[in-house]
């Protein structure tokens, strides 16, 4: 872990309200995880940093992607280039891929695309098959293929049916479980929570990104702590990844 500052080298708008920062910052992009995250200082009108997955790490530069839900992300979405900003981290756990496993099952919600560009990139290198389904409220939202490898098979949902299937992006499940190895998941809470319930996803390991408000970033406030089958967690400390099976989903709250 460090702290350092990173210079923005691009910063654009990718879907509505949501950006895709370039940061030059060797020190963390060398030590940087899929599934891992970094904390960002957003300005002086703010106390507490943000927490933003790393979306992709190469050659001493990283990406985050953010969507602005408040002033914070509001603040880092308006930085230039040349600017710098603070960050913490690498942070948290990271995905695992098991060495057995060839084909992998990415599962995105909306913004939750964000560490699966970085996590594909890691997975196509040993030769594993990757597919992702990815799902938004509408066309517009969705997040744009061309970032990703081309190697990676691209499955679209969108609510009101302008792409893809309509529905929501865990529809689609059923006709791709069987293939997978292993499932890798981000998304909303309640996109977890229907995972949870559906008989078939139990039949195969799956690991998914926690994405929750957090104070410090490092264990020390408590202010993540959730529930789980082996006792209580923080989501900063001990995840933000964690087997689904292993939440008490019904007991989800922060202490």
């Amino acid at each position: 872990m460090r702290q350092a500052k990173a210079t923005i080298i691009s910063n654009n708008e990718v879907i509505p309200r949501a950006y895709l920062i370039w940061l030059d910052s060797p020190q963390i992009a060398s030590q940087a995880q899929p599934g891992q995250f970094v904390m960002v200082h957003c300005g002086e009108d703010t106390l507490l940093r943000r927490p933003l997955s790393i979306h992709q790490a190469d050659r001493g530069k990283m990406a985050l992607l953010l969507t602005i839900v408040g002033k914070g992300t509001h603040w880092l979405s308006q930085r230039k280039t040349g600017e710098s900003v603070d960050i913490l981290g690498p942070l948290g756990n990271s995905y695992s891929i098991y060495p057995d496993s060839k084909n992998l099952l990415l599962v995105a919600g909306g913004i939750g695309i964000a560490p699966f560009v970085f996590l594909a990139q890691k997975a196509l290198k040993p030769g594993c098959s990757v597919t992702l389904l990815l799902g938004a409220q509408t066309k517009s939202q969705l997040y744009p293929k061309n970032p990703l490898p081309p190697e990676v098979k691209l499955i679209t949902a969108t609510e009101d049916g302008t792409t893809g299937k309509r529905g929501v992006v865990t529809d689609l499940l059923p006709d791709f479980i069987s293939w997978a190895d292993q499932v890798f998941a981000c998304g909303p809470i309640s996109m977890y929570q229907t995972m949870a319930a559906q008989n078939l996803v139990k039949t195969k390991p799956v690991q998914i990104s926690l994405e929750v408000r957090m104070g410090c970033g490092l264990g020390v406030c408590y202010g993540c702590t959730i529930k789980t089958r082996s006792g209580l967690k923080q989501v900063c400390k001990d995840g933000p990844i964690f087997n689904l099976d292993d939440i008490l989903w019904e007991e989800l709250n922060f202490i």
